[in-house]
């Protein structure tokens, strides 16, 4: 595409979680959620991805988006499955293709680890996000585009 960038996606590394949890911070706030510190979430960040479940991508130079993806067993094939746990670009940045790259990345990482299902959620407000997700061919209907609409319910315990 001309005239837009192409973007670099890449896990993190170490030195990347104080800027990742930056961006999570910044994601949290520009929402009005409480958030920890950015210290205690590149901490936090760092004890998942150890743990072996939790890859965190980021894009862009500063890096200016990031895609969280947290790995399981899956109950019903003997493959995994990924949740985006979390997913976010500057705001400046958005509509410019980093948020597609970093959905691209997700979807290519979530593949070569094996996982044969990602699912998200977003807010009903969100429709630039909504948009990009149908765009990439991620529906929020049961069994298919006629079925049902599926909700995603959290409780906070």
């Amino acid at each position: 595409m001309r005239g837009r960038p192409q973007w670099h996606v890449r896990s993190a590394e170490t030195a990347d979680l104080p800027a990742a949890a930056r961006l999570l911070h910044d994601f949290n706030a520009e929402f009005d959620d409480l958030t920890p510190a950015p210290t205690e979430i590149a901490a936090r960040l760092e004890v998942l991805i150890a743990a072996g479940d939790t890859v965190v991508l980021v894009g862009g130079a500063g890096p200016d988006g990031l895609a969280v993806l947290r790995l399981r067993p899956n109950l019903w094939t003997p493959r995994l499955e990924c949740y985006l746990a979390e997913f976010y670009v500057r705001p400046p940045l958005r509509g410019g293709g980093l948020g597609r790259a970093l959905l691209e990345a997700t979807l290519a990482h979530a593949r070569a680890v094996g996982a044969d299902r990602i699912e998200l959620g977003t807010s009903q407000d969100d429709v630039a996000a909504m948009a990009l997700y149908e765009s990439m061919g991620f529906i929020n209907r049961e069994g298919g585009p006629d079925g049902p609409v599926m909700y995603v319910y959290e409780l906070d315990l």
